[in-house]
C-alpha cells in the first residue's frame, strides 16, 4: 500500500535543483509565493547558482544534495539523464518533488523513480507544463469525446534540450494531452521522423489509434521557420480549435437552419479564456498538493505513461529509418 503523503502546514520550505533556462523561472515563482520560502538553489554552475540566489536572497550551492534536511519540497530541473541520481536522496528523505519531464531516458529507470516516490509516500508531480495552459484546461472541459485529434507543435531551432530528441522534448507534451483527452487504451502507433540539425530526431509525426476508434495525428518540429502550437479536435457533433499561445478556443457545431433551409448551418463561437502563465499555475498546483495531500494532476504514473508512449513513437521512427 502506498503511504499517505505527509502534508506541510505553515511556511513551506522549497529548493530548486538546476537553475538553467527553466529552473530560473521555478526559483522566481516560488520566491514570490505567499507562505513559501525559497531556501536555496543548486547548480553545478556556481555562477548561475549565485546569480539566481542573489536575485531572490537565498542560499546558493553547487552540490545537488546540499538542500537535504533544509527543504520540504524541491523542483528537479536538471538534464534528464541526471534525474534519477539527483532525486534518489531526496525521495529517501521524504521530500516532495516536482520533476521536469521526461522522468528519465528509459522506461525502466523512470519506473524505478516513480516506484521510489510511491514507497516514500511523497507528492511526486511531473512537469507537463501544457496541462496547466488555461486553454488546454478549457478544452478538456468542453471536448469529452474526441474522435479525431490533430496537433502541431513546431518552432525554430533553439540550442538547448538538444541532449534529447524532439519526441521526448516537445511531442511528449501533446502525447500527454491526447492521452488525457481520449482516456482509452492504444491500439496501434505509426510514426516517422528525421534528424536535421542534431544527432537526434528533430522533426517527427505520429499517428496513434485507440481501441474506441479515436485517432490522433501529432506533429512536432524544432527546425521550422515559424512557431505554431495548435490542437484541433473533432467530436461527434463539434469541432474545437485551440491556439496554445493565444489561449483562444474556437468551437463550431451544426445547427438546424432556422430559415427552413435543407442543410444545417455551421455555428461558430470563440470562447473567452482568462490567460494565466502555465508555469505559475503548475507550481501553485504542486504547492497546493503538498499542503493538502491531494494527488497532483500529472502524477508519476501519468508522466510514466506519456514517456512509455513517447518511447514507442521513437521505436517506430527507428524501425522506419532502418528499413
Amino acid at each position: 500500500m502506498t503511504p499517505t503523503p505527509q502534508t506541510v502546514a505553515g511556511r513551506l520550505r522549497v529548493g530548486v535543483i538546476g537553475v538553467g533556462y527553466l529552473g530560473r523561472f521555478h526559483a522566481r515563482i516560488y520566491a514570490a509565493m505567499p507562505d513559501v520560502e525559497l531556501v536555496g538553489v543548486a547548480d553545478i554552475d556556481a555562477a548561475a547558482a549565485a546569480d539566481v540566489a542573489a536575485q531572490h536572497d537565498c542560499a546558493a550551492y553547487t552540490d545537488p544534495g546540499a538542500l537535504l534536511g533544509k527543504v520540504d519540497a524541491v523542483s528537479v530541473v536538471v538534464p534528464t539523464v541526471y534525474h534519477a541520481e539527483v532525486a534518489r536522496p531526496y525521495l529517501e528523505r521524504g521530500v516532495h518533488m516536482l520533476m521536469e519531464k521526461p522522468i528519465a531516458p528509459s522506461y525502466a529507470e523512470a519506473l524505478a523513480v516513480v516506484e521510489h516516490a510511491e514507497r516514500a509516500g511523497v507528492i511526486f508531480q511531473v512537469g507537463h507544463l501544457e496541462r496547466f495552459n488555461a486553454g488546454v484546461m478549457a478544452l478538456a472541459a468542453h471536448a469529452p469525446h474526441p474522435r479525431f485529434i490533430e496537433v502541431h507543435r513546431i518552432g525554430p531551432f533553439v540550442a538547448r534540450a538538444t541532449d534529447v530528441d524532439v519526441v521526448t522534448d516537445l511531442m511528449i507534451h501533446d502525447i500527454d494531452i491526447v492521452l488525457s483527452l481520449v482516456k482509452q487504451p492504444i491500439k496501434s502507433i505509426a510514426a516517422t521522423g528525421l534528424a536535421v540539425l542534431t544527432d537526434h530526431v528533430d522533426i517527427a509525426n505520429a499517428r496513434i489509434e485507440f481501441d474506441n476508434g479515436a485517432v490522433a495525428n501529432v506533429t512536432a518540429s524544432r527546425v521550422s521557420n515559424k512557431k505554431l502550437r495548435r490542437i484541433r479536435i473533432f467530436g461527434d457533433a463539434h469541432y474545437y480549435g485551440l491556439d496554445y499561445m493565444e489561449q483562444k478556443l474556437e468551437i463550431a457545431r451544426a445547427a438546424p437552419d432556422e430559415d427552413g433551409g435543407k442543410w444545417p448551418k455551421i455555428v461558430s463561437e470563440s470562447l473567452s479564456i482568462e490567460p494565466h502563465p502555465p508555469l505559475d499555475t503548475e507550481l501553485e498546483h504542486f504547492v497546493r498538493s503538498v499542503r493538502t495531500g491531494a494527488p497532483p494532476l500529472v502524477n508519476g504514473r501519468v508522466g510514466l505513461e506519456a514517456l512509455r508512449v513517447a518511447l514507442l513513437v521513437k521505436e517506430r521512427i527507428a524501425a522506419c529509418t532502418t528499413q
